[in-house]
This record gives structure tokens, C-alpha cells and sequence, in this order.
């Protein structure tokens, strides 16, 4: 599943092709992906600006002239990708084939982009059919069933030691666990909370209330992994994200972060920390791989 440097990294590949762009026609080429797509999806698209394309966690938000929001989700295995005469419009450095069996492009949406002759096409495909569109009135995006429930942003301002220390305050439940809870931190998800952790020297496996002192305020942990996350998402943005199975960035681009994984992945191998002896051991919470080193991280 796309985690949020993935998702963003596919914000920026289609946000200079999309924004300001005009929404000539869409395709709309089944019923249904994970749920089933709004009523008239392709008609209330047809002519519409795209003002802005934003993104909401591991969702991308695509802001509409006519007052409404385009919400998108890859799932497991969903990418776009822009076309013009049949080539992406913006090669990129780690370029492959992309999925382009067109019994997996189940929406194009054909686009008037800032003058190009004949229009681009950004194509979603999607072969498990996981992801999802949804057309939602832009003030009630907030309150809509995608993201009422959700918590913060991790790169927004409200991330700090200090709001750690007051959400994880008296839980019990393992630090990996809380930190993957997406009604506290939205977007946060399994290979990055590793890689936070190992940065920050915290076990998965510490209580996550351990984060706050006995008076409620951040211990010096709450601090250090408040940090590590936001250094390892940007670290992952920087890079294109992760190229694990079917991530790929709108432009045809592999992310490489993959390449610089601290502990993910790397169960048996030495920690790569100066100094460690530890070994990265491979353990599992709420149904998901966690890999650490028991030597360095407490």
C-alpha cells in the first residue's frame, strides 16, 4: 500500500501537468473500483478547472472550479500516468514500463493542459481494483466519510514532542502500534514508522505512554522521534518514495528510498548504526512486519 512520500510524490508529477488544466472529457470505463464510483462521476467532471491538486494523508484531493473536490485513493496497486501521442510528458531518471494493459485503465480523464495539441491523457490504472474516486463538495471534504475519523498530518505544524507526549499519554498499547493508528497520525504508515523508530532509537515494542512523563510532559524521546519522523518522510519525498511492487511516480519514475532503508526489509543483517552489534529482527504487530534492532533501540 502506498504510504504518504508515495502518495505525495505522485501530487507533484501531476500537479503541473493538472493544475489550472481544464477537464475536456472523462472515460469512465466500469461501474465500480474498491466502492462504487458517484452518480453522473463523468458528466460532473466533464468541463470543470482543476484549481489546485492536493493531497490528505495517503489520498489525493484535486480542488474543482465548480466548488467540489475530486477525491482519489491508489489502494494497493493504482498509478497515473500522463500521456501525449502515446508518451509520458515528463520522462523521468528511473524510467520502466507501466502498467498500460488497458483492461486495468478504468478511468481517463482527457485534459486541455495549458495549450498542448492534441490533449493530455491522465490514465489511472488500477489492476486490483483497491483504489477509489469520489466527488465531495469542498467545504465537507473535512467531514466526509474519508477523513472525519482521520488524525493529524505528520508534515503539518501540529507534529512536536509535545503533542506526542499528550496523545500517547497512559496508552499502554506498543509505541509501533499507536504511532500506524490513522485516527491519531494520518498517513503514517509501516515502512516509515520503522524506519522513525530506528532514527529515533525507540523499540517498537516500548509502551506508548512511556512517551510522556508521570506530569504529562514529553520526555526527550517524544522529541527525538517527533523529529525522526518528519526527517524520514521528507527524506522519502525527497527520494520519489519507495519503489516496492506497484509504486511508481506519475512521470514513469521509480522512487529509490528503498535503497536507504535503515531496518526495513533487513531482518538478519547488522544494524547500520556506527558502533551497534545488534542484529535487525523481524517481529509483527496488529498483523504487519516490524523490523528493528534489539541492541540500539529501547
Amino acid at each position: 500500500m502506498p504510504e504518504l512520500p508515495e502518495v505525495e510524490t505522485v501530487r507533484r508529477g501531476l500537479a503541473p501537468v493538472l493544475e489550472g488544466a481544464t477537464i475536456h472529457r472523462v472515460e469512465q470505463r466500469r461501474p465500480d473500483l474498491r466502492v462504487p464510483f458517484p452518480a453522473r462521476f463523468a458528466q460532473r467532471l466533464a468541463g470543470r478547472t482543476i484549481v489546485s491538486v492536493g493531497r490528505r494523508a495517503k489520498y489525493l484531493v484535486f480542488d474543482l472550479d465548480d466548488g467540489n473536490a475530486l477525491i482519489a485513493h491508489l489502494g494497493m496497486s493504482g498509478s497515473f500516468r500522463i500521456e501525449e501521442d502515446g508518451t509520458g510528458v515528463i520522462p523521468g531518471t528511473f524510467v520502466h514500463e507501466r502498467g498500460k494493459l488497458s483492461a486495468h485503465d478504468h478511468v481517463v480523464f482527457h485534459i486541455a493542459a495549458h495549450g498542448r495539441k492534441p490533449p493530455v491523457r491522465v490514465i489511472f490504472n488500477d489492476p486490483r481494483r483497491f483504489g477509489l474516486m469520489d466527488i465531495v463538495p469542498r467545504a465537507e471534504v473535512d467531514a466526509s466519510r474519508h477523513f472525519r475519523a482521520m488524525g493529524i498530518e505528520p508534515l503539518g505544524n501540529v507534529l512536536d514532542g509535545a503533542w506526542l507526549a499528550s496523545a500517547l499519554a497512559g496508552r499502554k498499547a506498543p509505541l509501533k502500534t499507536s504511532l500506524m493508528d490513522q485516527r491519531l497520525i494520518a498517513g503514517l504508515g509501516n515502512i516509515y514508522v520503522c524506519e522513525a523508530l530506528w532514527m529515533a532509537r525507540l523499540s517498537p515494542d516500548r509502551a506508548s505512554g512511556t512517551l510522556a512523563t508521570k506530569t504529562g510532559k514529553p520526555t526527550p524521546a517524544a522529541h527525538r522521534l517527533a523529529q525522526a519522523i518528519r526527517d524520514v518522510l521528507h527524506a522519502a519525498i525527497r527520494a520519489g518514495g519507495s519503489s516496492l511492487r506497484d509504486h511508481i511516480q506519475a512521470t514513469g519514475e521509480m522512487g529509490y528510498f528503498q535503497h536507504t532503508f535503515r531496518v526495513y526489509g533487513r531482518e538478519g543483517e547488522p544494524c547500520q548504526r556506527p558502533g551497534c552489534r545488534g542484529t535487525i529482527r523481524r517481529t509483527v504487530h496488529a498483523g504487519r512486519s516490524t523490523f528493528h534492532c534489539p541492541v540500539c533501540q529501547r
